[in-house]
This record gives C-alpha cells, structure tokens and sequence, in this order.
C-alpha cells in the first residue's frame, strides 16, 4: 500500500481573521458545540502530550470533561505516566482532530490538579464499574496479566457493592490554562487557515494568521 498517493481536498468552509472573537474560548466553544451536532465520534477526545523533565515527550488520548472559565478539565490517575510527568513538568499540550468538519485545534498551557471537592463530584456521577476500574487499576504500571486485573476487579465490584466508594487518592482531575491556541481550518490547495492566538501580560490575546 502507498499511502503517499492517499489525497483529499478541503472544501468545507474558511476562517476568516475579521470574524473570530477576541476571546479563543469563545470559538473553540463553538467549534465543540459544532462537533458534537454533527454527531462525531467522540467529540470531546483529545490527544495530551506531555514531556518529563528530562524532556521526553509523549502523547495519549483522554476525554475533556470540562470547559469552564477557558480551562479544559480532565481525569486520570495521579501516579499514571503523564501524572507523574505533569508533577515534575506541568507545560502539557491538547489536539483536538475533527476530521469531517475538516478542523483542527491545537493548545498550549500549563495543567493543575483540580480541588479534591471537584474531583470528588465527577468521580461520585460516574458509572459503578468505571469507579471500580479506577479504584482497582495502578495505570501505566506493569501488571502480571489481564486475567489478574479482572480478578481484582471482580473483588473489588461485590466488595463495595453495599457499601461506600470513595474517589481514591491517586485519581483526580486536572485544569489545562492555555497560553496559545491555534485554530487550524482545511482550505482548497493545501493553503488551509491557521489562526493563532498568544495570551499577553495584560491578558489580552495577540490574533495572528500563520501560513499552511
């Protein structure tokens, strides 16, 4: 297969520099809200990338559960890989890929745990069983087999069945406050729209066009 003949052109739309906001929460929010009429596959999925402090990066896809104030939220494990990458290097990145609608939204921050109420309330909405997996998996550690995870679980799933589950310490949410945004748009030609925004000192965001 020679995927260097794969080809595809871009004819959906623009995005103009006279027409976006000021504000970058306000057009991401309407892109989102754009993806998620569209009945796209998992609208909200985002890939993290987050680097060690010895500057290795790496890359994984979550779920943003959130976005309040400009911030995007999500949850994981404190102790996974990319929670123990935030604590030594909290500089993290998020893509958003909406490939029908032919766009792209890249975003640079710096992520936080959120306050452990917070946490607490979106691990109490969440389905039994995912509390359950949360509770029982040690993520990107090493285990012996699947069969011994599903043995945990199972344990874990009658054992708390009558009684409370509280969020485990290890597992929580964390705020992404972006500092850069770049609004990509596929154009005709491969000469596609990218709209940057760069937050200021004096909180204001700096509007640039980049070229494809």
């Amino acid at each position: 297969m020679d995927i260097a003949d794969f080809r595809k052109e871009y004819t959906r739309g623009g995005l103009s520099r006279r027409e976006v906001p000021d504000d970058p929460s306000l057009l991401f929010g309407r892109w989102l809200e754009e993806a998620i009429v569209a009945e796209l596959p998992e609208p909200n999925a985002m890939l993290l990338a987050t680097a060690s402090v010895e500057c290795r990066p790496s890359a994984r896809t979550v779920l943003l559960k959130g976005f309040e104030d400009g911030k995007f939220l999500f949850f994981t494990n404190y102790e996974s890989r990319k929670g123990r990458q935030i604590a030594g290097n909290p500089h993290v990145s998020l893509s958003f890929v909406w490939l029908p609608l032919e766009r792209q939204v890249h975003v640079e921050g710096t992520a936080a745990p959120l306050p452990a109420v917070e946490s607490d309330a979106y691990f109490d909405s969440r389905p039994y069983g995912s509390r359950i997996g949360a509770l029982v998996s040690p993520q990107s550690r090493v285990i012996p087999s699947r069969h011994e995870l599903v043995r945990r679980f199972d344990e874990a799933f009658d054992a708390y069945r009558h009684r409370p589950l509280l969020r485990p310490s290890c597992w929580g949410g964390y705020a992404v406050t972006p500092q850069r945004y770049e609004f990509w748009q596929g154009r005709e030609n491969r000469l596609h729209d990218r709209i940057l925004y760069v937050l200021q000192s004096d909180g204001d965001w700096r509007i640039e066009r980049l070229a494809p």
